[in-house]
């Protein structure tokens, strides 16, 4: 595992809500909360061994340069609904991401044990 400086100086990240748009109506599909990195230039986005560019889209505002595939990515909400239209599915918390999303942007050290929303 990487230590938080050394992620740091391969690029700045961010802990952000990622969801897959290829889902029922291309409106709701899997979605994470991890950690992503950004490019030099700010207009891609690196998460899991994918690449992500910008798109302007109907709820949608990236693509997986490789399949395509449309995504909603954003900041994650102190009030943990990210989802656009509050579905009540599960929302997964990658390990990496997880301690600094439960005390830091939901104010929750409580929940620091929970992997998943919903």
């Amino acid at each position: 595992m990487l230590l938080r400086e050394e992620v740091m100086n391969m690029g700045q990240t961010r802990i952000m809500f990622i969801e897959n748009k290829v889902g029922e109506s291309n409106l709701i599909g899997d979605a994470r909360i991890g950690r992503v990195q950004f490019s030099k230039t700010g207009k891609s986005i690196h998460y899991n061994g994918r690449r992500f560019e910008r798109m302007s889209g109907f709820k949608a505002n990236y693509r997986d340069t490789e399949s395509g595939e449309p995504y909603w990515i954003s900041g994650c909400k102190k009030n943990g609904e990210d989802r656009l239209y509050g579905e009540r599915l599960p929302i997964y918390i990658d390990n990496d991401a997880r301690e600094e999303y439960w005390t830091d942007i939901r104010n929750l050290p409580e929940n620091i044990h929970l992997t998943r929303i919903n």
